[in-house]
C-alpha cells in the first residue's frame, strides 16, 4: 500500500484538540479572544518556528533520537494554518456595548442558580475561546443557547438528556470598554 494513504500514529494529535466550526455558523469571537489568537500566531511564526528550524540545523551535527524537528515543524505549521483560517473567518463581537444591559448576549458573564440552590457563573464566548475549567463556554453550547436572550431575574429551562432543569438568572455582567 502506498505510504501516502497510511495514517501515522499521532499525526493528527495537534489538530484533534481543535474545535470544529459547524457549517453555516459564524465564527464569533470577542476582541480579547481575537487578540489572543493573533498573539499566538505571531509567536509561532516569529519565535517558535524559527527556534525549531535553528534546533533542526544544530541537530544535524549531532545524533538525537529525542527530538523530531520535522514532526514538530509539521505540528507548528498545522497550528499556524488553523489560526490563520480562524482569524480570517472571525467576526469580532464587542460585548462591552451591552455594559449597562441585563439581557444575555454573546460575551456576557452570567451567574445562574439551579433548582437546588447552587450558583454557577459562565461567560459566553466563541468556539476558539473555550475554557470550561474557567467557566468560558461556547455560544453554541446548549447552556449558552438556553441563556441567550434571557434577562436578569428570568427563569429558563435547560433541556438535557438527563431531563429539564430550571435555572434562575441571578446576574448578567459585561466587560467594560477597553
Amino acid at each position: 500500500m502506498n505510504k501516502a494513504f497510511v495514517k501515522e500514529t499521532g499525526d493528527d494529535d495537534a489538530l484533534s484538540l481543535q474545535p470544529e466550526m459547524p457549517l453555516d455558523v459564524k465564527n464569533y469571537i470577542t476582541p480579547e479572544g481575537y487578540q489572543r489568537l493573533q498573539n499566538e500566531l505571531l509567536e509561532l511564526v516569529e519565535v517558535t518556528r524559527a527556534h525549531v528550524l535553528q534546533t533542526e540545523q544544530d541537530a544535524t551535527n549531532q545524533t538525537s533520537l529525542e527530538f523530531d524537528p520535522e514532526r514538530t515543524l509539521r505540528e507548528i505549521d498545522q497550528r499556524i494554518h488553523y489560526l490563520q483560517t480562524r482569524l480570517e473567518s472571525a467576526e469580532i463581537v464587542d460585548p462591552s456595548v451591552h455594559v449597562d444591559g441585563d439581557q444575555v448576549f454573546f460575551g456576557a458573564s452570567v451567574t445562574y442558580q439551579n433548582a437546588i440552590g447552587e450558583q454557577h457563573t459562565v461567560t459566553i464566548v466563541g468556539l476558539d475561546e473555550l475554557d470550561p475549567a474557567h467557566g468560558k463556554i461556547s455560544w453554541l453550547a446548549p447552556l449558552a443557547q438556553t441563556l441567550l436572550g434571557a434577562n436578569e431575574g428570568d427563569t429558563v429551562l435547560l433541556e438535557s438528556p438527563a431531563g429539564t432543569e430550571k435555572l434562575q438568572i441571578m446576574h448578567v455582567r459585561y466587560p467594560p470598554s477597553s
